[in-house]
């Protein structure tokens, strides 16, 4: 398993409508790599409840993840409202549309 093609293929993750990664934005979190199992484990930082694009962007990195031969599993919470404040900073500085 290769540790640094992992990270760099979860870093290289774009937000569709925001020119940023979603390790950038703060959407996924606590990446954590099991070399037993060969997945990858993460958390979903969510702005607010009710994402329209939440199942698209799960989707984007279960098969990223499963282009290079790594499972994926994740949780999921809301952003606590520092996390959320920077999101929509970069949101705002960084929006591309859709």
């Amino acid at each position: 398993m290769d540790f640094a093609k992992i990270i760099s293929t979860i870093e290289s993750i774009q937000h569709p409508a925001i020119n940023a990664s979603l390790t950038t934005l703060g959407i996924l979190q606590n990446v954590d790599i099991d070399p037993e199992t060969n997945k990858v484990k993460a958390t979903f930082a969510w702005p607010f409840d009710g994402i329209p694009i939440r199942d698209m962007l799960i989707g984007s990195v279960a098969n990223t993840l499963s282009q290079i031969g790594v499972g994926f599993e994740f949780d999921e919470k809301i952003m606590s409202e520092e996390e959320k404040q920077k999101f929509l900073q970069i949101e705002q500085a960084n929006w591309k549309g859709m």
